[in-house]
């Protein structure tokens, strides 16, 4: 059974930096597209970033683009969300989520083309 487990969340203050983690179990990590979404408070779940099988494309979401790197380390099967000059804004539950298909991307943006996703870390930026 596929299991991902996030960590790395936290409470911190406009500007900072956190770096989410996300450890992918019961099967390997390479080979799959793996993603970011995260849901605010009241809010609908959205997309965040993706980052293919081999970790050569990435993307995302218009609102973190230039602040959030999302990378991979297949030999660690982790996944990683490097989130700078955080804003109140990014305040949200974070969650991975991988797809079920190898060499698969698809419409990544639509969270029904990910069956696996992990419990989620909590990220809150105090402004």
């Amino acid at each position: 059974q596929v299991q991902l487990a996030e960590s790395g969340g936290g409470l911190v203050q406009t500007g900072d930096s956190l770096r989410l983690s996300c450890t992918v179990s019961g099967r390997t990590s390479n080979g799959y597209t793996m993603s970011w979404f995260r849901q605010a408070p009241s809010k609908e779940r959205e997309f965040v970033a993706v980052i293919n099988w081999s970790g050569n494309v990435t993307a995302y979401a218009a609102s973190v683009r230039g602040r959030f790197t999302i990378s991979r380390d297949n030999a660690k099967n982790t996944v990683f969300l490097q989130m700078n000059n955080l804003k109140a804004d990014d305040t949200a539950d974070y969650y991975c989520a991988t797809q079920r298909w190898m060499y698969a991307m698809g419409a990544y943006t639509d969270g029904n083309q990910y069956p696996y996703w992990g419990q989620g870390t909590q990220v809150i930026v105090s402004s």
